[in-house]
């Protein structure tokens, strides 16, 4: 998870697993594991599999941001899925949520 923390820093805002401790403005973002599907056979994992959210997180709109974040993914080789988008009109914030998926059993990405 860390190689994917190295990724998203190049966009040159914070970065965080999960949350952040302290309150912060946006442009953010944070990532987390959302599940597992694991392959496995013979009551072992063979190939772990898992999910993977990072959450753009915006002032207004801002497609350049998206734009960005999504280049990022894009140059790795990275698929990814938008899943949803929101405003969160109590925080006053845009919140954009992509779906990765880490397929390997070190969970090294190339950077």
């Amino acid at each position: 998870m860390q190689d994917i923390k190295q990724l998203l820093e190049q966009l040159n805002i914070p970065v965080a697993y999960h949350h952040f401790n302290t309150d912060i403005n946006p442009p953010f973002v944070v990532y987390y594991r959302n599940a597992s599907n694991n392959y496995g056979a013979d009551n072992k994992v063979l190939k772990k599999i898992n999910t993977v959210y990072i959450e753009l997180y915006t002032e207004y709109k801002d497609i350049a941001m998206e734009n960005a974040l999504e280049d990022l993914l894009d140059k790795h080789e990275i698929f990814y899925d938008v899943l949803s988008e929101d405003y969160i009109s109590d925080e006053k914030m845009y919140q954009v949520i992509y779906e990765i998926s880490i397929c390997n059993n070190d969970e090294t990405l190339s950077i």
